[in-house]
């Protein structure tokens, strides 16, 4: 028997043998088609590959594509586990022409493939083709040799695929597989169609018009090919089963799901065992995609598939939470084809144990409250919108899970009910509002939150995506459009541009919308919560609501983003070893050529212990160590060993991001923060840490500066570049520096030693330091009185100088008076004898008024001020004698 992973293999090995580029699955957010909500066929990634907007370097191509089809317009959820053929996960594999071979050539292929390769039996194979499409007709008959009655015309668009209104289209062909007459059943386009009889197992589309309006389709001039094949449809029948749930990959996630609970894979619960074994594939690949449960968008479908199984799990009897348990099985089953289910485990287990946590506490109130309202009810009723509103909002039991726990008794619920009273809610809570800062402009957020949900953030997986505006706001107020030049704020149902928040700078970059026009994003804001909004300026337009435009952030800029705020973590942990567990983050800054991060310290850093912290840091850079991801309850997460950032505000739920190792051989994580912001895929994308900077902020607050990766090279190279320039400007070599500079030093201080000499022999000489000098020392008013005018003494010197005079002189008043830089430095000292006759700071406050100053200060015996007239010198040292009883 085929294993699905071979039957998986030979249809992409087939393929690439005939010429096909194999191309990986994309992401189940689609992130070139804003209009879907999950990815849900094999051509969404090539949808602009097929309109002629994007360019590809081959023009084949071979996928296995992840699809999800559980929310908006393709939505199977609530079939799954009743059927044989529905999932919400599943996996198509196609093969793709972008202008390059046609219908012959895939119909060729097809019918190798199946018949040679996979070994099916012609006899049981039948096609069909649209009733206009008689070429596709024709070369089914030539190539695989079937005859009329097994090549079916269908005339309905079931055999006619478009992209949308207008755009490319073709008729499509249909291979079916014919389980035998055992099961009931009629061929497609019979009144038994629905019966499980014949089962298609591969659609081909023959993409060949393009629809201009409703009323004019012309011919394509590059038609191509699009191809989906179930695989999971493809291994039951090759597994020669008539249930996809019963193929291997389905049974083992089966077997795994009875195991953990304690059931009988076989028992009475098979449909909860189906559900489960589909809906935890879903959940893996949502979460490992970027998708975390929420209450609206596609974390609110997340969320609804994963309280579905749930919920089955609890009417199986299991009390404790198990789809946590199953995820080591889905990663052995399908991680080696999609290895972000190996990278996203710890995220997927973590997300869905505090899912189901919660879940089990919310479903037993929820249906205690359910059976007390509904007990007054007959088979077949009823239940009111109010009842069921007041569960969901007081309870937190939603609709949806009201509406299947009444399904299985007979009941239904009043849903306009439900909506009206959701509406008054709404109402009330706009009525009630009251905001703050720009009142006005605050109010818009609010409004527009409540009408649009939050954005998708899509930014942790991608910097470019494709997203629908949903609102633009130009001065504060919504507006329809927006033309070139005017400054605008916009919004969009899902962006990859992040929003300002945990001190992380919000992106900038470029939202276009094509032949149309270009918004210039200059910073990216959060508005109550998850509302993202770019604010930048029209280049070209108008732009205008609804809209569908691609998003793309400045990668070099966020690149560098994440590369700091990883640093951050690293930084904190690293001072938290060196300071002490008393260090705490107060404060951080999150930029692209630089982060700052505030913390509790009573005292600088020492040289030491920078270089210690620097080194820590960049140990754990050079280990490239993963950084990794999960989603855990606050409080869980703290007491885990998380660590709450400054500042930061919680929800129920946050992400946990751990990175290096702390210590050589240990498996323990270096870092554990809660943290909602962008972040490197392993510490060396962070390149090297180096401190810049370290100061006080405010009372036991220190700020620490650093520069990482591309900045911490600018940061080298400027300072390598100052060392040159020293060293030419000392013609010595960069490695002489710091001895030439000591040694200039040294030079320097011998210098200013033997000028201050030279200046205080003058003074105590009687001379003057320069032109103008006072007279040798007189008696006034019999007091021996020694005036100095200098010039250009370091004012420091004043006072040694003037105590120098008072014993050289043994008895008497000193008066020095010295100009430097256009101002005047007064100081008099007052020998020890006459401090109660002459007080030296009334004689130093005369001289001061004489040069524009005002008072001064000091001791009866030593007293200094200033004035701002030099011009005046001479007349401070004649009121100072005047003062003295001179004048």
């Amino acid at each position: 028997m085929q294993t699905t992973t071979q039957i998986r293999k030979t249809f992409l090995d087939f393929f690439k043998r005939e010429g096909h580029e194999h191309v990986a699955s994309s992401p189940l957010v689609p992130l070139n088609d804003p209009t879907l909500m999950f990815t849900n066929a094999g051509m969404v990634q090539f949808k602009n590959v097929f309109t002629g907007n994007e360019q590809r370097p081959y023009k084949r191509a071979v996928t296995s594509q992840k699809c999800v089809r559980a929310g908006g317009k393709h939505n199977d959820l609530d079939n799954v586990g009743h059927t044989a053929r529905h999932h919400t996960f599943f996996e198509m594999l196609g093969n793709f022409s972008f202008g390059d071979y046609f219908k012959a050539e895939a119909i060729d292929m097809a019918w190798r493939l199946v018949t040679k390769d996979y070994g099916l039996p012609a006899d049981r194979l039948l096609v069909t083709v649209h009733s206009s499409d008689e070429d596709a007709a024709g070369l089914w008959k030539k190539i695989a040799g079937l005859p009329d009655e097994k090549i079916l015309r269908i005339p309905t668009s079931d055999n006619f695929w478009s992209m949308g209104e207008t755009g490319p289209c073709g008729p499509c062909s249909e291979i079916f597989y014919d389980h035998g007459e055992h099961i009931p059943g009629g061929p497609p386009g019979s009144p038994d169609e629905d019966g499980d009889r014949f089962i298609e197992i591969w659609n081909l589309v023959f993409m060949q018009f393009e629809q201009i309006t409703k009323d004019e389709r012309v011919d394509l001039p590059h038609p191509s090919i699009d191809t989906g094949m179930g695989l999971e449809r493809i291994a039951a029948v090759l597994q020669g089963k008539h249930d996809n749930y019963d193929i291997d990959l389905m049974r083992t996630l089966i077997e795994a799901i009875a195991a953990a609970g304690g059931t009988d894979p076989d028992g009475p619960h098979q449909v909860s065992h189906r559900v489960i074994a589909d809906h935890i594939r879903s959940c893996g690949f949502l979460i490992a995609d970027g998708v975390l449960p929420s209450n609206e968008g596609r974390g609110y479908v997340l969320r609804r598939i994963m309280r579905r199984a749930m919920r089955h799990a609890h009417m199986m009897g299991v009390r404790d939470p198990i789809m946590h348990r199953l995820v080591p099985t889905l990663v052995h089953e399908m991680g080696q084809t999609f290895p972000e289910l190996e990278r996203a485990q710890a995220l997927m287990t973590e997300t869905l144990k505090l899912e189901e946590g919660r879940f089990r506490q919310m479903l037993d109130r929820g249906l205690r409250l359910l059976a007390d309202e509904t007990a007054g009810l007959a088979e077949g009723g009823t239940l009111p919108g109010e009842v069921a509103f007041k569960l969901y909002d007081t309870y937190g039991f939603p609709l949806d899970l009201t509406q299947d726990a009444l399904r299985g008794q007979g009941m239904t619920v009043d849903t306009a009910g439900f909506n009206a009273a959701m509406e008054r809610q709404r109402a009330e809570a706009r009525k009630a509002w009251a905001g703050s800062g720009d009142a006005a402009t605050e109010k818009v957020w609010f409004e527009l939150q409540d009408r649009l949900g939050g954005t998708d953030f899509l930014g942790y997986a991608t910097e470019s995506a494709e997203g629908q505006i949903t609102a633009i706001v130009v001065d504060g107020a919504p507006v329809e459009a927006a033309t070139p030049g005017t400054e605008v704020a916009i919004i969009a149902n899902q962006s990859p541009f992040y929003g300002e928040s945990g001190g992380q700078m919000g992106d900038t970059g470029v939202i276009s919308v094509p032949e149309k026009g270009r918004v210039r994003v200059r910073d990216t804001q959060k508005k109550l919560g998850d509302l993202i909004v770019h604010l930048g300026v029209v280049e070209n337009g108008p732009i205008s609501v609804g809209d569908e435009a691609r998003f793309d952030v400045d990668g070099s800029r966020r690149s560098a983003l994440r590369a700091h705020h990883s640093a951050t973590h690293l930084l904190h942990e690293a001072l938290r070893r060196v300071l002490g567990e008393h260090v705490t983050q107060k404060g951080s800054l999150v930029a692209p050529d630089r982060l700052r991060f505030d913390i509790s310290h009573p005292k600088p850093l020492s040289a030491e212990e920078k270089d210690r912290v620097e080194a820590i840091v960049n140990s754990q850079i050079r280990a490239n160590e993963a950084v990794t991801t999960r989603l855990m309850e606050p409080e869980a997460a703290i007491e885990a060993g998380a660590m709450a950032l400054f500042g930061e505000k919680y929800g129920d739920e946050v992400r946990v991001v751990s990175m290096g190792t702390s210590e050589t051989g240990s498996r323990a994580v270096y870092s554990v923060e809660l943290c909602g912001g962008t972040h490197v895929g392993r510490t060396g994308d962070i390149g090297l840490l180096k401190i810049v900077g370290e100061g006080a902020v405010a009372a036991g607050v220190r700020r620490i500066e650093a520069v990482v990766g591309d900045a911490a090279l600018g940061y080298f190279n400027e300072r390598d570049a100052l060392l040159a320039q020293a060293a030419e400007a000392l013609r010595a070599s960069p490695a002489d520096v710091p001895a030439r500079v000591t040694a200039l030093l040294d030079e320097r201080k011998r210098l200013e030693k033997e000028l201050a000499d030279t200046r205080k022999k003058l003074a105590l000489g009687g001379g003057g330091g320069g032109a103008g000098a006072a007279p040798a020392d007189k008696t006034v008013a019999g007091v021996t009185f020694a005036g100095r005018l200098l010039s250009d003494v370091p004012a420091k010197d004043l006072k040694g100088m003037a105590d120098e005079i008072k014993k050289q002189i043994g008895s008497g008043v000193v008066a020095l008076v010295n100009t430097a830089d256009g101002k005047v430095s007064l100081v008099v000292g007052v020998t020890e004898d006459l401090k109660g006759t002459h007080d030296a700071v009334a004689l130093v406050r005369a001289g001061s008024a004489a040069v524009g100053g005002k008072g001064g200060g000091g001791r009866p015996d030593m007293a200094q001020a200033g004035g701002p007239d030099a011009d005046k010198a001479p007349d401070a040292l004649a009121a100072i004698e005047a003062a003295l009883g001179g004048g």
